[in-house]
């Protein structure tokens, strides 16, 4: 976290800086020309510098500090002049010319920001953000008649609401045109948001130093004051000093770099199109790139750090590909001349969209083809086309506020699968996509999850809207929506959208107006009897055949529908009672932890079903709580959501059940793989509402012991693995380890046909990966001694063996079970030759059984030298599901919570991955006890966040879960321990 320096401070840090003679110049003004010139006798320069201080102080104090206040009413000072946490819509930006200037040996950076502003109402005041940064001088120009004037302004803030109002001598009058001049200093920031500081090591050693911007959601306030909020957009032009050796980038392509100095260099970057504040990017660093040109002349590079610039080449390629794609499936060209993509060494999340200037943490971005795994070139491929996708939705079209942010975030997450599965057809993301919905579904299914769109105010609310609900939950209702629509035309609404709010501001509600007033747009389906109408509405007539229809309705509306899925939380349960030819449908809230619904929630529900008799897709959309469609002929077995691109979940009453887990175990190729992972997902679920019993649902799984295909297998593992990890929390060894064995006996036929190489298709490898590990982890014997063979030559190579990147983490965890596998396994994580591997050693590290290496790997994460800060989260939660280091991460969590909140902010990601990660698997009163004191204790902005309320809410739905079926999956193994 940046930290805010008093006048004085300030002052020190200048004087500080000449005295070193740092090649860095700290202000704008003529003393930096002056620097070592001896003109002036030693005495009268003695004597001049003495008064430049007194004055300088006495100036500084006078015109600034004396006028700041730090609350709404200020102690016998001017009370703030505003009272919401949102900005008044008085004046409005029109243009920002910032110059920056960062001095990356003292860690400090300088800033001018004029910002050139229309009224709209007449006011005295301007307010607008500010964080940390310490005003030094602010001023107004503007037109009196015919002369240009410029007046000084008095500075208050409120610091609770991270406002600065400016006040002016004289009304500012609507219609015209000021520009407000501010000179300001700040510290480079000490966590991953603002303007930031970030370290790398070379492969000799040496500790570089660079800094870089992330300003998503409320950062860029922190960077340089602005109207920081996304409905306020702007052009920007900005100039940065830097030193020589250092290469400064921003949103847009350098236009031309002046001397200031010998040593001190000012970039003009161009000006940028109109945009939200949380998209300026700039950095200043020592970073190498290559680059390539798109089809149509937009040039691609990427820039990082120069150590590790041969693993960029794929990312480039992947973003040529992806930007070609968009222009084309967009219709609307790129609007800027170049896009870079930076790796930064330090970064909190996955990327960032910034426009022009995408940044990413090193591993979603760096790809080695010798080293990384499958599952790596997936990753950084689906994030690279998040990010690019965001150019588009988010950039180009922006939400209003961030209670729609799904609007970028639902959107960029669909399109990753949209893009990907066209220009990299290989990797089959389309299979993966349901696996998102599952994840969504996991906190939409709790009593405090929230709708789509809701609103938000503080920026600890706002970084909480960065979660699955509007990234995953956001691209399945898309998905449903296309899938409801058909693709084109779903993709000829998405560019009515685009096209018509291009540099503007949107609602939840224009997306699907631009959807309803698109031609042609009947959805699937339809093909006889459907009119498109003046009106944009489709209607159809009623004695279409209710097998092939969506809806016997007369007016179809996509606003109506997907209101349903935007302005209320959770997702529906559908109950099946087929009775002959007639299917009975039944809608509720499906929510854990309530046996029925209570919120009389309804959805307009695009069901699609398949039958024993047919294999075609058929379509129903379900308006009401209760319907009944008509079969042509009775059938044997119904299956809804088909390929599972409906959020929802379908229970099937009377013997549904029954015959799906027959024909499983009879011939389950006869549905889909992804069909077969959503009956997997879909049965553990209703257990949960006490809808069917966990017997019923392991029958099922004993069809898994058959299975070959990724997502079944996956989610088979995801349903029956976290049975048995409540338990290792409860001292239940005997039903655990018999939990255990019946896990890996299901699997037992897949793994033993498990090669350790790298060969066949992305899904083959990540599958053997994930196999493997599971396998050795859980102690078979067969894997374990492979891995300890693999281990031990790899070791005694020096070198010369490689192990195959699939089999790695499985050899990794082996190997790290012993002190010295363990530590060998670290001595390697330190060298450079091992980067794009740390993930995986962490990992492996943090599954270790012995108490001080994991308490020694949390504590330098802390640190953030050897082990980067930006992995704790994720090494906390490896140590927080490990049966031997569960009570040491909650123990480490709650002693540094608020070195946490400094660090990773309120409300952010990072700080929910750790509290759910860590507390999730727990299932005993006395846990849930300890949890509810520790965040009871803290202030109530802590206590009262979202993920808090998410992990109190899943430890008591593990109680009761545990309660009800422990002593029936004991019953039940007993019964199939033959299997």
């Amino acid at each position: 976290m940046g930290r805010r320096g008093s006048a004085a401070a300030w002052w020190r840090q200048a004087e500080s800086s000449r005295r070193r003679q740092s090649p860095s110049c700290f202000r704008f003004h003529s003393d930096c020309r002056a620097r070592g010139k001896g003109f002036l006798s030693s005495a009268r320069q003695q004597m001049m510098m003495m008064m430049i201080i007194i004055i300088g102080i006495l100036s500084l104090t006078v015109s600034v500090a004396s006028e700041m206040t730090s609350s709404p009413s200020g102690n016998g000072s001017k009370p703030f002049p505003w009272n919401k946490m949102r900005l008044p819509k008085h004046v409005f930006p029109v243009h920002y010319d910032l110059l920056i200037h960062p001095n990356l040996t003292t860690l400090t950076f300088t800033g001018l920001a004029k910002i050139e502003i229309i009224v709209n109402q007449e006011t005295s005041s301007v307010i607008m953000h500010n964080k940390h940064l310490q005003i030094l001088k602010a001023t107004i120009e503007g037109r009196m008649g015919t002369i240009q004037t410029v007046r000084g302004m008095m500075v208050l803030e409120h610091l609770s609401f991270e406002q600065i109002a400016l006040l002016a001598a004289e009304p500012l009058h609507v219609g015209q045109n000021y520009t407000v001049n501010i000179e300001y200093s700040a510290n480079l920031s000490e966590s991953f948001h603002g303007f930031y500081k970030s370290t790398y090591r070379t492969k000799e050693g040496d500790m570089r130093v660079l800094a870089s911007t992330q300003f998503e959601p409320t950062f860029a306030r922190a960077a340089f004051p602005c109207f920081d909020e996304p409905a306020f957009k702007a052009q920007f032009s900005i100039k940065i000093r830097r030193e020589l050796n250092q290469l400064a980038l921003s949103n847009m392509p350098l236009v031309k770099s002046v001397n200031i100095t010998d040593w001190l260099i000012e970039d003009h970057f161009d000006i940028s199109v109109k945009m939200s504040t949380y998209l300026v990017a700039f950095i200043v660093s020592d970073f190498k790139s290559i680059s390539k040109m798109t089809t149509r002349g937009v040039k691609v590079s990427v820039y990082t750090v120069p150590d590790k610039i041969n693993q960029a080449d794929y990312a480039l390629d992947a973003a040529v590909k992806l930007l070609d794609f968009y222009e084309d499936y967009f219709s609307i060209p790129y609007p800027l001349p170049k896009q870079d993509l930076a790796a930064i060494p330090d970064f909190q999340s996955g990327a960032m969209e910034n426009w022009g200037l995408t940044t990413y943490r090193e591993s979603a971005l760096l790809y080695d083809p010798e080293k990384s795994t499958a599952s790596a070139k997936l990753w950084i491929t689906m994030i690279i086309a998040h990010e690019l996708a965001h150019q588009w939705f988010g950039n180009l079209v922006t939400m209003e506020w961030w209670n729609d942010l799904w609007l970028n975030e639902g959107f960029a997450k669909f399109m990753e699968y949209v893009s990907v599965s066209i220009t990299h057809p290989d990797l089959k993301v389309e299979d993966y996509f349901l696996d998102k919905c599952f994840d969504a579904m996991e906190v939409d299914a709790l009593n405090s999850s929230h709708p789509i769109s809701t609103p938000v105010e503080d920026p600890a609310q706002i970084q909480e809207m960065f979660d699955d609900v509007s990234y995953e939950k956001g691209a399945c209702i898309l998905n449903m929506l296309r899938e409801y629509l058909n693709p084109d035309v779903f993709k000829a609404g998405l560019v009515k959208y685009l096209t018509e709010f291009s540099y503007q501001n949107t609602k939840n509600e224009d997306l699907w107006n631009s959807m309803n007033t698109n031609t042609n747009i009947c959805p699937t389906g339809d093909t006889q009897g459907s009119q498109q109408h003046n009106d944009g509405f489709c209607t159809r007539s009623q004695e279409t055949s209710s097998s092939s229809h969506w809806t016997r309705s007369e007016t179809f509306d996509v606003k109506t529908i997907m209101n349903t899925w935007t302005l209320q939380k959770g997702f529906p349960l559908i109950t099946v009672t087929v009775k002959g030819k007639n299917v009975h449908l039944q809608q509720e809230h499906y929510m854990k932890g309530s046996e029925s619904s209570t919120t009389g929630y309804l959805w307009h529900v695009p069901l699609t079903y398949i039958t024993s008799k047919s294999d075609i897709t058929q379509r129903f959309l379900l308006r009401t709580k209760a319907d009944v469609l008509i079969l042509p002929e009775e059938v044997e077995w119904i299956k809804f959501n088909v390929g599972m691109n409906g959020y929802y979940i379908v229970h099937y009453e009377d013997d549904g059940w029954d015959a799906l887990i027959r024909l499983l175990k009879e011939n389950h190729t006869a549905i889909g793989s992804n069909d077969r992972a959503n009956l997997i997902n879909n049965v553990f679920q209703l257990v949960s509402v006490k809808k069917l019993s966990i017997a019923k649902a392991l029958d099922l799984s004993l069809y898994l012991q058959h299975e070959s295909q990724i997502m079944p297998v996956f989610q088979g593992m995801n349903e029956l693995i976290p049975m048995y990890k409540l338990m290792e929390k409860r001292d239940m060894d005997d039903v655990e380890n018999q939990l255990k064995g019946y896990i890996v006996n299901l699997f037992k036929n897949l793994i033993d046909k498990q090669s350790w190489n790298d060969e066949g298709s992305l899904s083959e490898r990540m599958l053997r990966s994930s196999l493997l590990v599971f396998a050795c982890v859980r102690k078979y014997q067969p894997c374990v001694d492979k891995a300890e063979e693999y281990f031990t030559k790899w070791k005694e190579s020096n070198g010369t063996f490689r192990l195959p990147n699939d089999v790695k983490f499985a050899v990794y965890a082996v190997g790290a079970q012993t002190v010295k596998g363990w530590d060998f396994l670290f001595s390697k994580y330190e060298l450079p030759a091992f980067n794009t591997e740390k993930n995986l050693i962490e990992a492996a590290l943090a599954i270790s059984r012995n108490k001080e290496k994991l308490q020694w790997l949390m504590d330098q994460g802390l640190l953030g030298d050897t082990i980067k800060t930006q992995d704790l989260p994720h090494i906390i939660v490896y140590i927080g599901k490990n049966p031997s280091g569960y009570q040491l991460a909650w123990k480490f969590l709650k002693e540094n919570w608020h070195k946490f909140v400094q660090k990773f902010e309120l409300g952010s990601r990072s700080l929910a991955h750790m509290v759910m990660g860590v507390t999730n698997q727990y299932s005993t009163r006395t846990q849930l006890a300890e949890v509810k004191e520790f965040f009871s204790s803290l202030e109530e902005r802590s206590s009262q966040l979202r993920f808090v309320q998410q992990a109190v809410e899943t430890i008591e739905e593990n109680i009761r879960w545990m309660d009800i079926n422990f002593e029936k999956i004991k019953m039940w193994l007993q019964t199939n321990s033959n299997m």
